[in-house]
């Protein structure tokens, strides 16, 4: 008697390197991928706007692929559990497999799902394709998280084996008969405006235009990478981060790649991009092991922290978010991630640390607002940034460090290229003096402010 599967997809939207999908092409006569769009089970956090587009994307990707290989995605929407319940019934599935994602909201839902069709008899089984380890894996030796990055890291170098990427089967056995879906356009995931016009001149969503980033940077750009990855004007970054996020690339493929090219383990470039996988990893552990971050800063004395109060930050935050702040770096970095759905890393902690210490604006909101805007809105990683920058996480950027965005421009744009192309309006202006703030933008009073507001609560300890 044959037998089926469902392959569960969520954010693991590829075919090589597979678990899930390998285990169901293993283990049954035929396999059924399914996407489920379900954004009532994400909890607080449903995909923002650039995220939805890419993922429209990345759908349509995934289902060509599938279906060069015999196979096709079917696409539903509606509650999680009861859709797959009703595609078990469709099919006569025996078996539901999925890998696994790691969010508060999304570890409540599978485990619905597992309880749920366990107690219908099927086999439901769920794999690590996101982790080079599993968050509960890495432990200090009293059985506690870690939250200092640090001795993470080296204890994760004596314990981590990366087990080499499974290639992508060369076909799937189909079902006699397909369950009926929806087109990934019925989804409604595209904005309603001409904004993805930008994203879509940057990216190329789906497995394909990963594995072709990661083959052009192992071939050229990860040499220079540790001297380069601080300079937004220079392209010396990976942008691996949104192919990360859905799933079309694994960290394990990453790694593989770089020392199949010869370039571990005594490379600068490539052990530098291997700890910021593990800086990664690290988000993801943070939050598997504290869910109540997204909302709450991980140091309880930042509960008392003297935000300013909505009211008077509105048109601040609004500037902030236009890329109208008076400020340059600042304001390139709001412009290029309006524009591309993505900002440089350096420049992330620019205009985080402008708005939560000079304006005195909450950290929650400048991660609302990357959450809605970025292509690799991740929410561990997010969380962590803000939470760094701000000061009131793990591994946190110390209350007096606070980043001159003068200084930070002249070092990492010299020239002032990075600022000039998002800021045309600056085009003549001529050096250094590209850098400097507006008139109306005080930098010495904001970091007096700030640091007053953070000796407030240092004094209450």
């Amino acid at each position: 008697m044959s037998s089926t599967a469902l392959v569960w997809l969520r954010r693991d939207l590829r075919l090589s390197d597979q678990p899930a999908l390998r285990h169901a092409c293993q283990h049954h006569d035929s396999v059924i991928p399914v996407f489920i769009w379900d954004p009532e089970s994400e909890g607080h956090w449903p995909l923002g706007a650039a995220s939805r587009w890419w993922l429209h994307h990345s759908l349509e990707a995934l289902g060509a692929a599938l279906q060069a290989r015999g196979s096709r995605l079917v696409v539903r929407a509606g509650d999680t559990v009861a859709t797959l319940q009703t595609l078990v019934a469709e099919s006569g599935a025996s078996a539901v497999y999925w890998n696994r994602c790691y969010e508060p909201a999304a570890i409540a839902r599978d485990t619905a799902v597992k309880q749920a069709l366990r107690a219908d008899n099927l086999a439901a089984e769920s794999f690590n394709a996101a982790q080079l380890m599993e968050p509960w894996q890495n432990l200090k030796a009293d059985g506690t998280p870690y939250v200092v990055f640090t001795p993470y890291w080296k204890s994760m170098q004596k314990q981590w084996q990366c087990a080499a990427p499974q290639p992508a089967p060369d076909a799937l056995p189909a079902p006699k008969a397909w369950p009926d879906g929806v087109s990934v356009e019925a989804l409604g995931l595209l904005p309603d405006r001409d904004w993805p016009a930008g994203l879509a001149e940057h990216w190329q969503p789906g497995e394909a235009g990963a594995q072709q980033r990661l083959h052009d940077f192992v071939s050229d750009a990860v040499t220079d990478y540790d001297d380069l990855r601080n300079r937004p004007d220079q392209a010396g970054t990976s942008r691996f981060s949104p192919h990360l996020h859905f799933g079309e690339l694994s960290p394990a493929q990453v790694v593989w790649a770089l020392d199949a090219a010869g370039e571990l383990p005594t490379g600068k470039g490539p052990l530098s991009l291997v700890r910021e996988l593990a800086w990664r990893e690290f988000a993801v552990y943070l939050l598997y092991h504290f869910p109540h971050l997204p909302e709450q800063p991980l140091r309880p004395t930042f509960n008392d922290f003297p935000w300013r109060k909505p009211a008077d930050y509105a048109d601040d935050l609004r500037a902030w978010q236009r890329g109208q702040t008076g400020v340059p770096m600042v304001d390139a970095g709001m412009r290029e991630l309006w524009h591309t759905g993505w900002m440089h890393n350096r420049v992330r902690m620019v205009v985080a640390s402008y708005l939560t210490k000079h304006l005195l604006i909450p950290w929650q909101e400048g991660a609302r607002w990357f959450w809605d805007t970025l292509v690799d809105a991740n929410l561990a990683n997010n969380t962590q940034g803000w939470q760094w920058t701000s000061g009131c996480g793990a591994d946190a950027s110390p209350y007096f460090r606070i980043f001159n965005p003068v200084l930070q421009g002249e070092k990492f744009d010299p020239r002032g290229d990075y600022v000039r192309h998002w800021c045309p309006e600056l085009s003549a202006v001529p050096g250094k003096a590209v850098h400097q703030p507006s008139e109306s933008v005080d930098l010495k009073f904001g970091r007096e402010r700030a640091l007053a507001a953070y000796r407030q609560i240092s004094s209450g300890r």
